[in-house]
């Protein structure tokens, strides 16, 4: 009996490389001797790097960076060979500033960019990048000050990258983007299909997310509206994905070259999962909350479709919680859905004990697996 575990992380519990190893460790408690792999998954999000360079044991080293609102951070670059991994949140997440603090009009991407000079630096041919998790609206301005492009306002000067600064821009110098790039694949997850502009655009749809009122999401459109007109690449606004990141996505597609892919479908091409999981007998996967989204280009949608490609295999999906809509997934090639909590908790003690709710719980299904074997 071959089983792939391969879990997303449970958010704020589990990492997705911890959630395998308890997922393993309850199966072994029942059958020790099982053929099991373990293979880290993510999606474009919060573990997107972690995922790939467990599999691709990379190794892995701080940068220091300038954070959003300008101060020093330090940041992870992975290199695995000549092929980097980055999550943009390592240098320009949300999490770097307090919710009470956060500005997002000071806030802006030049750490991302000095990352990705140091990817260059390391000799990277390929560089793969994350989008999850930013705390910017700059529409990835910051991040091509970084890497050599210049801002101006009209009287001539450089200007910074922040929105506020932003705001007086009327002229952009494309020419000392660093020459590197041109010999580098960019590819970088994104898993969201918003435009840069309007209603469903990065200002309206991530800005609360971020600390930005009302006034202040109609002053960051604004913004990225004149750096749209002001870069000549009225093209590329619209497409799917400019919108991500605080408008990241625009910057990546508009000046550097860069292919936005689905985060899972690049994690699993990258690790290789459809290999791994061929010829298996079951696989155990899971997150931490479930609910009928999980199928919208999650890491478990990718999952599903991949195991169904390779001969209908069927899947377990262990959750801290199961949301409205979740029995959907059985028209997916799920053949269980388990809560991993089996007692009444507070969320705290759910998300302190989710390692060893996930051992126990897989330790169950692995009973009741053992048990219809026998009976058939």
């Amino acid at each position: 009996m071959k089983i792939v575990c391969c879990p997303d992380s449970f958010k704020e519990s589990m990492t997705a490389a911890q959630a395998a190893s308890a997922l393993a460790e309850g199966i072994r408690m029942v059958v020790p001797d099982a053929d099991i792999v373990e293979v880290p998954m993510a999606d474009g999000g919060e573990g997107f790097a972690q995922s790939l360079r467990d599999a691709l044991n990379a190794r892995v080293f701080p940068v220091p960076v300038e954070g959003i609102q300008g101060y020093t951070v330090e940041a992870e670059l992975a290199m695995s060979g000549k092929t980097a991994i980055i999550e943009a949140a390592s240098a320009v997440g949300l999490g770097q500033v307090a919710p009470e603090y956060r500005d997002i009009r000071a806030a802006d991407t030049f750490g991302l960019g000095e990352l990705i000079l140091r990817a260059l630096d390391e000799g990277a041919t390929d560089i793969l990048i994350g989008l999850g998790g930013s705390g910017t609206n700059d529409g990835g301005a910051g991040m091509l000050r970084a890497l050599g492009m210049r801002f101006y306002d009209d009287e001539g000067d450089p200007i910074g990258t922040t929105p506020t600064e932003l705001e007086r821009l009327t002229f952009i110098d494309t020419d000392g983007l660093d020459e590197r790039l041109h010999n580098v694949t960019l590819r970088v997850a994104c898993d969201v299909d918003n435009p840069l502009l309007g209603w469903r655009g990065a200002s309206a749809v991530y800005g609360p997310q971020k600390g930005a009122t009302d006034e202040d999401i109609l002053f960051l459109d604004s913004v990225l509206r004149n750096f749209v007109e002001v870069s000549g690449k009225d093209d590329v606004h619209e497409l799917p994905g400019a919108g991500a990141a605080g408008g990241l996505g625009f910057a990546f597609l508009a000046f550097l070259g860069a292919r936005l892919e689905s985060g899972v479908d690049l994690v699993m091409e990258t690790i290789g999962l459809r290999e791994t999981i061929r010829g298996a007998t079951i696989i155990f996967t899971g997150e931490g909350s479930m609910d009928r989204q999980t199928l919208m280009g999650k890491t478990l949608s990718g999952i599903a479709r991949i195991a169904r490609e390779e001969g209908n295999i069927p899947i377990i999906a262990f959750a801290g919680h199961l949301g409205e809509g979740v029995e959907e997934l059985y028209d997916s090639g799920f053949v269980g859905l388990v809560p991993i909590v089996d007692k009444p908790c507070t969320m705290r003690d759910a998300l302190q004990e989710g390692y060893v709710n996930l051992v126990h719980a897989s330790k169950r299904v692995m009973k009741l697996l053992q048990i219809g074997a026998t009976l058939s």
